[in-house]
């Protein structure tokens, strides 16, 4: 418990100044400075292959003002068709951090996690030389973290 709670601390003290300057100098969604959604990965791909995908510029579509990228022309249609279905929650940010900070903090595309058919991303990065992944104390409070993000994302100013 300690441990779990030393690690969320020592989170949000390591993104306190790097989530103030992402939060006034970017756009309500995690994107690339080409404007591409989180890191070019494909959200489709969460949904039907259950892992993080790269997508590619030859398959890429413009929603919202963002461009999103895709594994397939098949992926790119299924997004078209209904968007809001595959975006991630929180604009691509880091769940935890928007539950936890109330801030946009960068997310690892490659930690996921679906739940009640939405996409949910998480920072995991090294920190203090030792990997750390919000994912972990997320699961631990998931219900009480997500209550919170909920809240934070809809008070965000837009």
């Amino acid at each position: 418990m300690f441990k779990s709670a030393l690690a969320v601390f020592l989170f949000c003290l390591l993104f306190s100044v790097s989530s103030l300057s992402a939060q006034s100098s970017s756009s309500k969604k995690f994107v690339t400075s080409d404007n591409v959604a989180i890191n070019g990965y494909d959200v489709v791909a969460y949904f039907n292959q259950h892992e993080a995908t790269k997508g590619s510029p030859r398959f890429e579509a413009r929603y919202k003002g963002t461009n999103y990228r895709f594994a397939s022309a098949e992926n790119k249609k299924q997004f078209l068709a209904s968007p809001e279905k595959f975006l991630p929650q929180y604009g691509g940010w880091c769940a935890f951090a928007m539950g936890m900070k109330n801030a946009p903090v960068p997310s690892n595309p490659t930690t996921f996690k679906l739940h009640d058919g939405k996409l949910y991303l998480f920072f995991n990065d090294l920190y203090e030389g030792k990997k750390f992944n919000t994912i972990v104390p997320w699961n631990g409070d998931e219900k009480n973290i997500m209550k919170k993000a909920d809240a934070n994302w809809a008070a965000m100013p837009r």
